[in-house]
Order: structure tokens, then C-alpha cells, then sequence
């Protein structure tokens, strides 16, 4: 198995385990996590920290406003939120490419990926 594999298997827990997710879309999974390249090997990047404002700031503007191509502020924040607390806010642990897997299947964007 090899390096990405463990990583898409322990996202893959993460989304079963923690948000409930019984027949996620592996395959979305998987190109996610590859587009992050060696960042989810960087145990500070492959994680959001939801207490910290700069880390939902990169979320929402690197990721959601600028790969998702979503410019309505209010619905950002509205989906960002959902995801985190979907996710469990009280989970320290969030990782990155789960929170990109959920918000790219909120706002319908798998597209992107295919």
C-alpha cells in the first residue's frame, strides 16, 4: 500500500467515523487528496485548525472562493460552518482534504475533479 493509499484510507475513516458519511465518493476522495501534493504529509498543513480565523480564512478564500469559484461571501460562510460542524467542532483533529471533500459535494463542484 502505498503512502497516498494510507492517506486516502485514513480520510476515508475519518469521513465514516467522525461526519457519517456510509458511501462516500472514494474517487472524489482520492483526487482530492492528490491535488494537496506533499502538504498532507506536513502534519501542520494536512489539518484545520477550526478555532484559528486565519485557517478558515485560507479555507474559504484559497479553496472555496478561488478552486470552487464560489463568490457569494454569505453562502461561504453559511457552507464552511455546516462542514465544521458536521465534521464536530469539538474534533481537534480536522483534516484538510475532509473538509475540501465535504464543501467541493455541498456546493455540487465534483466536476472540478473528474
Amino acid at each position: 500500500m502505498s503512502k497516498l493509499d494510507e492517506k486516502v484510507g485514513k480520510y476515508l475513516d475519518d469521513l465514516k467515523s467522525k461526519v457519517g458519511e456510509s458511501d462516500p465518493d472514494v474517487d472524489l476522495l482520492r483526487k482530492i487528496t492528490e491535488s494537496m501534493g506533499p502538504s498532507i504529509y506536513n502534519a501542520d498543513a494536512e489539518t484545520v485548525s477550526s478555532s484559528s480565523k486565519s485557517e478558515i480564512e485560507t479555507v474559504r478564500k484559497n479553496f472555496v472562493m478561488k478552486k470552487l469559484g464560489i463568490k457569494d461571501e454569505s453562502k461561504v460562510d453559511e457552507a464552511v460552518n455546516q462542514v465544521l460542524e458536521k465534521y464536530g467542532k469539538s474534533n481537534r483533529n480536522k483534516y484538510r482534504v475532509v473538509i475540501y471533500y465535504l464543501l467541493t459535494k455541498h456546493f455540487k463542484k465534483e466536476s472540478i475533479y473528474k
